[in-house]
């Protein structure tokens, strides 16, 4: 089993990064693998609303040219998803509202290929706007047939300085019980 972690901060040292790590540990110590990716240099470029993808329905992208295809490829063969955001105001950045977009529409058009695929929002905020960010995420998951596991509380972690998340006790409880129930999940459905 793999899991796919999206890191949509442009920040390869923040707080997104350090709660998908922390999440990323508790899944890989129940013995899946996992795998960071960054989104901002893939430079994902917002839908332009082709419908290529509709036409073609082969799982990819022919209306932007970026880094998108070479990432469904491996979200496709992943058992389960974490996408990372940092809070911009009370929504997720556009680095990852790029890949919701696109990716959650190419996967209904192609006969909903996210289905049954584990997935889970992971939120980054120094003060506030960070539930309607994961519900923004959650949303991609939910439209297209993907199970959210749940944690102990929001899947968010709050800090200002890079990795200032880490001091926030409650956040990193969550991001621990969130991995585990994830593991947990991902294991009941294999």
């Amino acid at each position: 089993m793999k899991v796919i972690a999206l890191n949509g901060s442009p920040h390869k040292k923040g707080n997104t990064v350090a709660l998908l790590k922390t999440v990323c540990a508790e899944i890989e110590a129940e013995g899946i693998k996992t795998k960071l990716i960054h989104l901002p240099p893939l430079k994902l470029q917002p839908c332009i609303v082709c419908m290529k993808c509709a036409k073609k329905k082969d799982n990819q992208c022919h209306g932007v040219k970026d880094g998108l295809n070479d990432l469904l490829a491996q979200v496709y063969e992943a058992d389960g998803l974490l996408i990372g955001s940092p809070t911009w105001f009370a929504n997720a950045n556009g680095h990852v509202k790029n890949f919701i977009d696109r990716c959650g529409f190419i996967s209904r058009v192609n006969g909903f290929t996210l289905n049954h695929k584990v997935g889970a929002a992971v939120v980054a905020v120094r003060r506030a706007g960070a539930v309607p960010t994961m519900d923004a995420i959650d949303r991609m998951f939910q439209l297209n047939g993907m199970v959210i596991p749940c944690a102990t509380y929001w899947n968010l972690g709050m800090g200002g300085a890079p990795e200032d998340c880490l001091k926030d006790k409650e956040g990193i409880k969550t991001m621990k019980s969130l991995g585990q129930n994830m593991a947990w999940l991902l294991k009941k459905l294999a």
